[in-house]
């Protein structure tokens, strides 16, 4: 089955640009657009870039099928010419941007686009929808692995967003981290680990806790999670072991004081000899609760609402500027910088590109330049995402997680801090500020 055109999933603004830049000609123009954070959410000191193999899926399929092009002009937002052209419509222009996975700070452009006004213009809600929601959440995806340590999380927000956000967020949080997941298409689609225990209507479903447990450990075997919190936890972490012995794999806590139970828990689980039998915490965690649980005996966090929605901040308050184009709509037409001087929203002309200046392996600036071939130490940070319309930055998710784990490692010890503070790096912008930069 083929899959379903992304050409709709877009402000209808973007059509009527096209079309008027279309009926004058200076649609044709090259053009290169960025994506950056002007800040960063209030107290953060880094956020992590996540979506960006979801986006190059749908950048593959977004075009102007037959019944598309007939609801736009049904419903008059496009004329003839601008559906004759969307009709054709493919991106054949290159894309560069960070890799997934790896941190930015303000100003970093995660994304450059560069083709025609017309071909990226089209481009902008598609990018910002899917690069500001994931990024989003694997930003704060990455405080709560960060805090949690060595301990897994697992991820259980899908009954607290929208169906196709929950699937998103899962593998965002496996990019930053968090060990698996209970969204099953997420399972499916990404091929990330899965996993579940039970809710509390499961055991009120029966006329005791007892006959729960053994339904539960009869049908999934003694390494099952068993929830101890529906009633009296000490008398269900008795019965647990009772039924399952020694080889009892989890109970899960969902309420209370979780310190306080962790370590009752964990007292009358020694106390058994069910001293392999781990204990895992949830209800409304996030980063700095997780961080308080760091001297409770805890094995594994399962968190749901604090993860979808960005732990306050549900958007990584993404923009999408042009900040170059041509003077005409010849090949060869010199690239000129074009900037806005909007109260609170201004822009850097011209084509970025971004290095991670490091010392001794660990960060110390993000540098943002004009000029490709500056002579600076670090990290190249952009790497080609598209070429000529040919999508050739996909890689396996496992890549992206990896990526992560290194470019966090080589941020400065106080990015982890939970407490308020500006960005960890600061970000200093090249000198030629009137240059458009080259094409690439």
């Amino acid at each position: 089955m083929e899959a379903p055109s992304t050409a709709l999933l877009t402000d209808q603004y973007e059509l009527t640009m096209l079309r008027a830049a279309l009926a004058d000609g200076t649609a044709h123009r090259r053009a290169v657009f960025e994506v950056f954070a002007r800040r960063l959410p209030n107290g953060r000191r880094y956020g992590v870039v996540a979506g960006t193999g979801r986006l190059l899926e749908a950048i593959q399929r977004f075009r102007f099928d037959a019944e598309t092009l007939s609801f736009l002009r049904e419903k008059k937002i496009v004329d003839d010419t601008t559906a004759d052209w969307l009709a054709s419509y493919r991106f054949r222009g290159n894309i560069w941007g960070y890799a997934e996975g790896d941190c930015y700070f303000p100003g970093s452009p995660i994304l450059v686009v560069e083709g025609t006004f017309a071909e990226a213009v089209l481009l902008e809600t598609l990018s910002l929808s899917i690069l500001n929601h994931d990024s989003a959440i694997a930003s704060a995806a990455s405080r709560m692995t960060a805090a949690a340590g060595r301990r897994p999380i697992v991820e259980m927000g899908s009954r607290r967003t929208h169906e196709e956000a929950a699937v998103a967020a899962a593998r965002a949080a496996y990019i930053a981290g968090f060990a698996t997941t209970s969204n099953l298409a997420a399972g499916r689609r990404y091929g990330l680990p899965t996993g579940g225990t039970s809710a509390h209507a499961f055991t009120l479903l029966f006329d005791s806790e007892k006959e729960a447990f053994i339904a539960q450990v009869g049908a999934l075997g003694r390494s099952t999670t068993l929830l101890v919190d529906t009633f009296d936890v000490r008398e269900a972490v008795r019965t647990a072991v009772d039924i399952a012995g020694l080889e009892l794999g989890s109970v899960r806590i969902d309420s209370g004081d979780l310190a306080v139970l962790a370590h009752d828990v964990r007292a009358e689980l020694d106390a058994l000899g069910a001293t392999e039998t781990r204990i895992l915490v949830s209800g409304d965690l996030d980063e700095y609760a997780i961080a308080s649980l760091t001297a409770a005996p805890v094995d594994v966090y399962g968190v749901g609402t604090a993860l979808v929605t960005g732990s306050g901040f549900p958007t990584a308050e993404l923009v999408y500027k042009l900040v170059a184009r041509s003077t005409g709509t010849q090949p060869d037409a010199p690239l000129v910088g074009v900037a806005k001087r909007s109260t609170g929203k201004p822009t850097h002309k011209g084509r970025k590109w971004a290095r991670r200046q490091l010392e001794d392996g660990v960060a110390v600036t993000e540098v943002v330049s004009t000029q490709p071939e500056c002579d600076l130490d670090g990290r190249q940070l952009l790497v080609p995402l598209v070429r000529a319309g040919e999508v050739v930055g996909q890689e396996p998710l496992l890549a992206a997680r990896e990526r992560h784990e290194r470019s966090r490692a080589e941020l400065p010890r106080t990015a982890l801090q939970l407490s308020r503070g500006e960005p960890v790096i600061p970000t200093m912008y090249g000198a030629v500020e009137g240059v458009a930069g080259h094409g690439g």
